[in-house]
């Protein structure tokens, strides 16, 4: 009888630990599950303090910032058109497209480089706009430093460059329009590349993706919103190389011809003492 308490008594504690081994299990278990996202951001474990939802809808926050593009488009075309009013369409299409880089370095990106910290948690029209294209990009809601570095040069120095070759565009044949176009082609092709490279890189051998896996975010904003940046400057890079090349071929010309002309003549003294011919009586 004593023998079969104590089994009885073993088989209770026994089944007492058991139970309590698996209900540690299930505390530990719950434990380690990751907290569920308080962002719709990718990655999902990225941290963005403060985060407060956008107030207004996407259609009202792209036609907002459509309208005062357009404004700003519109008024300086007639300006433009005014100071010379014989501007080409193709000279006016360049310089609505520089017009247009300028307002969105030195106001849209600048108020990310001013603002960055508190982006996320603002209800302000350029904080909403830049909260819903970080869904393509969520380094611009984290303070990156790669992405202040590159807004800030673009802020600082391709802004006003931008204005400067809108500005020559539109003056009666600038000498300054076409290499000055170069440069700004130059820099928006370069920052380009780089974002897109530290992006991609990153994803390729980190596995890290900034975007959001939707078509819309990727394709449609990440792609789509940056690809101009690639396709016109290149447009207007080829009809800058091809004008100069043009000048210089002119050029080339008109000196061979000088040259012809002075070896044939014969080039004037440029000493000033000439030899006063002899006067006969």
């Amino acid at each position: 009888m004593a023998s079969f308490r104590q089994l009885w008594h073993w088989l209770q504690t026994a089944t007492e630990d058991a139970d309590a081994d698996a209900g540690a299990a299930v505390v530990e278990e719950v434990v380690v599950l990751p907290p569920r996202p308080t962002h719709p951001y990718y990655p999902e474990d990225v941290s963005i303090p403060g985060y407060a939802p956008n107030e207004l809808p996407v259609p009202v926050l792209m036609a907002a910032l459509g309208g005062m593009l357009g404004f700003a488009l519109l008024g300086s075309s007639i300006v433009a058109l005014r100071v010379n009013p014989a501007l080409t369409r193709s000279n006016l299409a360049v310089f609505c497209w520089f017009m247009l880089c300028g307002c969105l370095h030195c106001f849209f990106e600048g108020y990310f480089v001013l603002n960055h910290a508190t982006v996320a948690s603002s209800q302000s029209l350029p904080a909403q706009l830049w909260k819903e294209y970080a869904l393509s990009d969520s380094r611009y809601l984290t303070s990156d430093f790669f992405m202040l570095s590159v807004e800030s040069i673009t802020v600082l120095l391709w802004g006003p460059l931008c204005f400067l070759c809108a500005l020559t565009t539109a003056l009666p044949r600038s000498p300054l329009r076409h290499p000055l176009r170069i440069v700004a082609c130059m820099a928006h092709l370069y920052g380009v590349a780089l974002y897109y490279a530290t992006s991609l890189c990153e994803l390729h051998y980190a596995g890290r993706s900034h975007s959001r896996p939707e078509p819309l975010y990727f394709w449609g904003y990440y792609v789509g919103f940056n690809l101009p940046w690639v396709v016109v400057p290149l447009l207007i890079l080829a009809d800058s190389f091809a004008t100069v090349k043009r000048a210089l071929r002119a050029l080339d010309r008109v000196d061979g011809a000088l040259d012809g002309f002075w070896s044939r003549e014969g080039r004037p003294t440029t000493g000033g003492d000439e030899e006063e011919p002899k006067k006969t009586r």
